[in-house]
């Protein structure tokens, strides 16, 4: 069975049309979210819960953004020690994320072969492309390269990716984070997933939420007969 993305920056209304398509599609759905918001993910490791439980419990924010933005720098710690804790952590995290990862890729497989179409909510190919994965004027570190090779290589990409595109002001009136200028390169970014996955599809995500669903729907449906 066949595996949709439903990929844009925030505040394009990935989540909203996702779960109205649970509904609307006439085969059976199941909905994976497949992005980095703990708060958001209907499925996760008990590692990564436990790591957001002691966040939370250290005063740590609502974790709602994605990836950091790439242009964005971090300061080197100056003592040893802490680069050496610093590392260890990251490395750490690197290994959650792909357990992770692989672990959300597994319910998918269990559902498929249960005969459900698998609706993701964004995708973890898509969303780290422009920061592990592609060449870009940002220096990214050995981790990030590690990161970057198993999502371009091992990773399975779905079958069919459907990009919710609208204005960078619309994307910052609706979620009020971010910049035009980022906004704008996160949209650039997506666009160049038509080349890098099976079947791409976009849709104008500044139209009414039923004109939007109705749009995935007939989209989604055409390719499952296909």
């Amino acid at each position: 069975m066949v595996t949709v993305a439903l990929v844009g920056p925030d505040g394009a209304g990935k989540t909203t049309i996702g779960r109205r398509l649970e509904t609307a599609l006439p085969m059976p759905v199941k909905y994976i979210y497949m992005g980095v918001n703990a708060d958001a993910s209907n499925y996760m490791l008990p590692t990564t819960r436990l790591i957001h439980f002691v966040k939370r419990k250290l005063g740590a924010k609502p974790d709602t953004h994605g990836p950091r933005d790439p242009n964005q720098t971090r300061q080197r710690p100056k003592s040893a020690v802490k680069r050496v804790l610093k590392n260890v952590k990251s490395t750490f995290n690197l290994l959650n994320r792909l357990t992770e990862e692989w672990y959300r890729q597994g319910v998918a497989w269990y559902y498929q072969k249960r005969g459900y179409v698998v609706l993701f909510d964004r995708h973890f190919f898509s969303d780290y492309y422009s920061y592990d994965i592609a060449n870009s004027n940002t220096e990214r570190t050995m981790l990030q390269r590690i990161h970057g090779f198993v999502l371009k290589h091992l990773y399975p990409r779905p079958n069919l990716l459907i990009y919710l595109d609208a204005p960078a002001e619309v994307l910052l009136a609706r979620k009020g984070e971010g910049t035009i200028p980022i906004l704008e390169e996160r949209r650039k970014a997506y666009m160049q997933m038509r080349d890098l996955v099976p079947h791409f599809a976009m849709l104008d995500a500044t139209q009414p939420e039923d004109v939007v669903t109705q749009n995935a729907v007939a989209i989604i449906r055409q390719h499952y007969k296909r």
